[in-house]
């Protein structure tokens, strides 16, 4: 089985003990696709080094996260985009708007989150989007019919069954992590009527670890975890959510020359 991770920060701190090691894992797992999507200016270096390091296997996005929206985000956005004018990305992200942490910039994140969503549509990339307390607010953005053509991925889904539905209306994946392994989450009855080709697995690591792992630092070996649970809902075998999810991925982030 191949699976593939579309949402991993692996190149953060809390990997900087054993990142090696941790990637190994996940190989061995059988995930052989990893997605990176950019937090904001000083992630950039790091970002760059684990993609350089793992060519075919680790592929790089460039964004500014919504919570590194601040007074200052014009100035942050002008080095989001010089780093984009020096190299190639496989999307823009992570991009969006965050109302859970703090709501007094939310006309800064949507300025922020249009003004990325134009650079994803002049270079013709897919974008990867935050939508942490914003489901509503972040849909509004997307039916505008300024936006028709943006393609992409909810990272993180967490919306209800309207929401879901609406979403891939859009054209959009829905992007779907540790949550499905929650109890209480809902998750599950929100996609049920989704069909498997229009998500994605992911791990968000080091964030969201599903149970049993919940509470500890995420990796992206815990994709198969997911895929179970997915496989569950769906009554399908583990092996076919691997493969429609990793060809849907290889599809979306235009990865012409696959491993596989």
């Amino acid at each position: 089985m191949i699976f593939t991770d579309t949402h991993t920060h692996l190149y953060l701190d809390a990997f900087n003990d054993d990142r090696d090691q941790v990637i190994s894992r996940a190989i061995e797992t059988g995930i052989t696709y990893f997605f990176l999507p950019n937090i904001d200016a000083e992630s950039i270096d790091s970002l760059h080094q684990l993609a350089d390091a793992y060519p075919g296997n680790c592929f790089a996005m460039m964004g500014l996260h919504p919570t590194s929206v601040k007074e200052n985000y014009q100035t942050e956005l002008r080095k989001i985009e010089d780093a984009i004018d020096k190299r190639d990305y496989c999307a823009i992200g992570e991009i969006g708007i965050d109302l859970y942490w703090d709501k007094s910039f939310f006309k800064e994140q949507k300025a922020a989150f249009t003004h990325q969503l134009d650079i994803a549509m002049d270079l013709n990339l897919p974008i990867s989007i935050h939508t942490r307390d914003s489901m509503e607010e972040t849909l509004d953005i997307l039916s505008d019919p300024a936006f028709k053509d943006v393609r992409g991925v909810i990272h993180c889904f967490s919306g209800n069954a309207a929401q879901a539905t609406k979403a891939v209306e859009l054209g959009f994946y829905l992007g779907i992590g540790g949550v499905i392994t929650f109890k209480n989450s809902g998750l599950k009855q929100a996609i049920k009527h989704i069909k498997p080709e229009s998500l994605l697995l992911e791990t968000d690591a080091p964030f969201l670890a599903p149970v049993p792992y919940r509470g500890q630092r995420n990796e992206s070996s815990y994709i198969k975890i997911i895929a179970n649970h997915l496989a569950d809902l769906y009554g399908m075998q583990t092996e076919e959510i691997a493969k429609i999810t990793t060809e849907s991925a290889l599809t979306l982030f235009n990865i012409t020359d696959p491993i596989i």
